[in-house]
């Protein structure tokens, strides 16, 4: 089937737009091979990866969210590496160290020995059970896409992409990520049980001998080029103003926000939550053949955005409030259009 052109678009960004789909659903039918149901997280993920962000995946043990990290690093050309957080691993165990090597000659000199988050997919299992400087190791690197070790500046390969996992049932020799730990992360998706039908499907594959033969579809030098494009798609003014009230409706006493914000939360978002809801809404309209984002791209994305951003205050938690419970609230009410503000009549609802 021929390819349509839309009016008003660049014929090479349409081009571009549809490689992009193309690749998405490649790398998602791959990780479908290992994966059994998920679809938001898988997708959450995805979205993750193109926008050039880090995902922390929350859940029991046992619901996949090690394989499908894995299964994502098996469907890409790029360099894998797990790190196993306990309580006694120190930062140089991630970053690397200087070690005294010895040449041909006999003389020796320091060599920096790269740690495994000198790679462009790493895994961090289980990253609450490691301690607060060992998990502030992760600080710069997610956040610059560099890492200050053995005295000298060292640069990250791109796209580098650091997917978390935590428990959130255990209490015993874990320490809860520090706020601005989490603030780093892109999203935070929670992983549920699976379904009846799904469970068949993990043991029809996972007891009978099945053998999961996943192919790399997806090189770094094309993720970089999408991640160049998703920034290309157009945001109209009054859908993002929509975004920026959905973030400060999450602020405690301020101009937008509703009685259970204040009733609940001590921290509203921040500015990041803003920053990635925008870059997610414009992944959800590109897979939807669209070059500009919709209030209903906003609304599908802001709670991964939002929910590790907000904190609740003390009545919050002992009336047993989750963060989620506060932002569909936040996002029920607040309304698509500021007072004063007429909407244009080609933005409509979706």
């Amino acid at each position: 089937m021929a390819e349509q052109t839309v009016p008003g678009v660049d014929p090479q960004v349409q081009q571009q737009t549809e490689a992009f789909r193309r690749d998405y659903r490649a790398v998602k039918a791959e990780i479908g091979k290992a994966i059994v149901g998920h679809e938001e997280i898988i997708d959450g993920v995805l979205t993750c990866l193109f926008v050039g962000g880090h995902a922390l995946l929350e859940g029991v043990p046992g619901l996949g969210k090690t394989a499908l990290v894995r299964a994502l690093a098996d469907a890409l050309h790029l360099k894998f590496s797990r790190i196993q957080f306990t309580p006694d691993l120190m930062p140089a165990d991630v970053i690397g160290t200087n070690v005294i090597m010895e040449n041909e000659a006999g003389h020796r000199a320091f060599q920096f020995m790269q740690g495994p988050i000198f790679a462009q997919i790493v895994l961090a299992d289980e990253i609450n059970r490691a301690t607060p400087k060992t998990q502030s190791a992760l600080l710069e690197a997610m956040q610059e896409h560099q890492v200050t070790a053995g005295g000298a500046l060292r640069k990250l390969e791109e796209p580098f992409f650091v997917m978390a996992t935590q428990n959130p049932l255990e209490q015993e020799g874990t320490y809860p990520l520090p706020e601005a730990q989490l603030d780093r992360f892109f999203f935070k998706l929670l992983v549920q049980y699976s379904g009846r039908d799904e469970l068949k499907v993990i043991l029809d594959r996972t007891t009978t001998g099945h053998k999961v033969d996943i192919q790399p579809v997806l090189d770094g030098a094309k993720i970089i080029a999408h991640q160049q494009l998703i920034r290309r798609v157009v945001v109209a003014p009054h859908v993002q103003d929509y975004a920026i009230r959905c973030v400060l409706a999450t602020h405690p006493s301020g101009i937008f926000a509703i009685p259970m914000v204040n009733q609940f939360l001590r921290v509203g978002a921040s500015p990041r939550a803003a920053q990635a809801i925008a870059l997610a809404a414009k992944v959800r309209a590109l897979m939807d053949g669209r070059f500009h984002v919709s209030f209903k791209d906003i609304k599908e994305v802001a709670i991964p955005a939002m929910r590790h951003r907000v904190i609740l205050n003390f009545e919050g938690e002992a009336e047993g409030i989750t963060t989620d419970m506060v932002l569909e609230k936040v996002i029920a009410e607040t309304p698509t259009a500021a007072e004063g503000q007429p909407v244009p009549a080609t933005a409509g609802a979706r």
